[in-house]
């Protein structure tokens, strides 16, 4: 969704915390990279393809400081290749200008399974 916004030049903000910071990992770590290589093979836009649209086109990414020491992650450990910033939650809401939207993602038993 960020890629896509950014594309018809609207503004993206993108926080990772918790398990989302994995994926920011060097290497990444997805729950489901069998789903990632069937998007690629399909033709679908992968999570290496979309992030790196978005570093592209001017996303701001944000690191939840909080996210980082509950799982005892070093910022050092995170992808050099991507333009992060290390805050909280205030920044984030800080960063959502009028017209923006919040949107969540969390993983729902059945999509796990």
């Amino acid at each position: 969704m960020a890629a896509a916004a950014l594309a018809v030049n609207k503004p993206a903000v993108l926080f990772f915390t918790m398990a989302g910071i994995r994926a920011l990992m060097e290497p990444p770590i997805l729950d489901d990279w069998e789903r990632d290589a069937l998007n690629r093979a399909r033709g679908v836009g992968d999570f290496e393809t979309l992030l790196q649209a978005c570093v592209e086109l001017g996303a701001r990414f944000i690191v939840c400081e909080m996210g980082l020491r509950s799982l005892a992650i070093d910022r050092a450990g995170l992808r050099a290749d991507v333009p992060f910033t290390v805050a909280g939650i205030v920044t984030l809401l800080e960063e959502t200008k009028p017209g923006m939207h919040l949107v969540h993602h969390c993983r729902s038993t059945e999509e796990s399974s």
